[in-house]
């Protein structure tokens, strides 16, 4: 065995090791205290050994990504690979959360008390609802927003309000759009990858990106959409600074406003974003009209919903008084501040570990000998993981990572691209999801 590989090896098992602590300390503090709100801790689970309807569409999934495809990613033509990635990621996403069956897995997991579709009938007026959105965030205010509606800036819940509107209604459509859409995150990666990097690193994080153990929770929440728009702000910035249409760099900014009202805590993109710039900065020295149009891009959102009457900072501001109101309030920041890595662990699966080991060392000890794509790829995981630290010091993100870091998630998986014996960590890959979704009953 080489001297690499042994060391991809400890790397999983610490990684391993983290989720085994998390485990045991957590069921300590829940049983002894119940301050943790959760079952299963570090996840929002319950442990319930089941199989559905979803497991053998699972089973060969799983199957057919491990035995072909690191093949098929090095030979399929670009946009075949692309379509090709996006249909397997939605089938595996669908397929796992069908294990738990249609109702539990898809169509009923937006209907429940604190999701967004329970106050669709409250936007009959939209541009009233969003004026008076703030008034409604604090536990002891007057109607106040269920958990999600009153965690999320209104373009989260407006997007199922539309999809209402247009007719597609109800938890069906809704989890079926959180799919379809959740599952081209994979896609936008696969972009940013090869424009920033190269194309032979992104055909080796296809098959890591579209195995993903996140998709246990991409199927079963909101998310994953967010996830997905956060994704192609970050592809389409990508494609901008690479060459290429000033319209890129004007939807980037367009889908970055967006990203920013959907979820709070997705300001942190911006950091992902500004990885970007940094690998890009000759083309934006070069064009640095190409900021002006990001930036042009991104006040078009921000404004609409100030002239519509919403006040992020004063919704922010409300939003963080709930927090603490709650559970949020209660949860031992002295866990979770490290629990949060272990649901990280178990959404990225244990290849990413290795995988972000051999990133650490291109950017720290190994930048001036290893290829230049080898170092661009590496300081766009690492401004990935930089946000999901800043997230995890933050307090604000106690519990329930597991969906709600999907969006910083998917950018570590393409340091997957570095391992060797692919097949192998794909495995790994599928097994772990395939145990989180046959043995737990997740929340989400």
């Amino acid at each position: 065995m080489t001297r690499p590989l042994l060391r991809d090896l400890y790397a999983a098992l610490a990684a391993a090791l983290l989720v085994t602590a998390a485990v045991l300390v957590g069921r300590h503090i829940q049983h002894s205290h119940h301050t943790l709100f959760v079952n299963w801790p570090p996840l929002l689970a319950t442990w319930a050994p089941h199989v559905g309807p979803g497991t053998p569409a699972a089973l060969l999934v799983a199957a057919a990504v491990v035995a072909y495809g690191p093949a098929l990613a090095g030979r399929l033509p670009w946009r075949a690979l692309l379509a090709t990635a996006w249909a397997t990621a939605a089938a595996w996403i669908a397929s796992l959360a069908l294990i738990d069956g249609w109702q539990r897995g898809i169509a009923g997991r937006l209907t429940t008390p604190h999701e967004y579709l329970q106050v669709i009938a409250r936007f009959d007026d939209i541009p009233a609802t969003l004026r008076d959105f703030t008034h409604h965030i604090l536990l002891e205010s007057p109607d106040n927003w269920p958990a999600h509606v009153a965690g999320h800036p209104p373009a989260a819940t407006l997007t199922f309000v539309l999809l209402d509107r247009i007719g597609l209604r109800g938890g069906g459509w809704a989890g079926v759009w959180c799919i379809a859409v959740g599952a081209t995150a994979c896609v936008a990666v696969l972009v940013a990858v090869r424009a920033l990097a190269s194309e032979n690193l992104a055909r080796r994080a296809a098959p890591f990106l579209v195995l993903a153990p996140a998709a246990v929770w991409m199927g079963t929440s909101a998310d994953a959409y967010f996830a997905a728009v956060a994704a192609w702000a970050v592809a389409m910035l990508a494609l901008a600074v690479t060459g290429r249409s000033l319209w890129w760099a004007a939807a980037a900014g367009l889908l970055f406003g967006l990203t920013c009202y959907l979820s709070y805590g997705l300001t942190l993109v911006a950091l992902i974003g500004a990885a970007v710039l940094l690998l890009g900065r000759r083309r934006v020295r070069e064009r640095p009209v190409l900021l002006v149009a990001l930036l042009a891009g991104l006040t078009v959102v921000p404004t609409a919903f100030t002239l519509a009457g919403f006040d992020w900072w004063e919704a922010y501001r409300l939003l963080v008084t709930r927090y603490y109101q709650g559970v949020g309030g209660i949860r031992p920041y002295g866990y979770w501040v490290w629990a949060n890595l272990a649901c990280a662990v178990l959404i990225t699966g244990l290849a990413t570990a290795p995988g972000l080991r051999r990133t650490g060392a291109t950017v720290l000890l190994r930048r001036r000998t290893e290829p230049p794509e080898h170092v661009r790829l590496a300081l766009l995981v690492s401004a990935a993981l930089l946000a999901l630290l800043a997230a995890d010091l933050s307090g604000m993100s106690k519990a329930e990572t597991e969906r709600i870091w999907l969006p910083f998630a998917v950018w570590l998986l393409p340091a997957c691209a570095f391992l060797t014996r692919p097949r192998a960590w794909l495995a790994a890959q599928a097994v772990l999801a395939l145990l989180l979704n046959h043995l737990l009953r997740t929340g989400w």
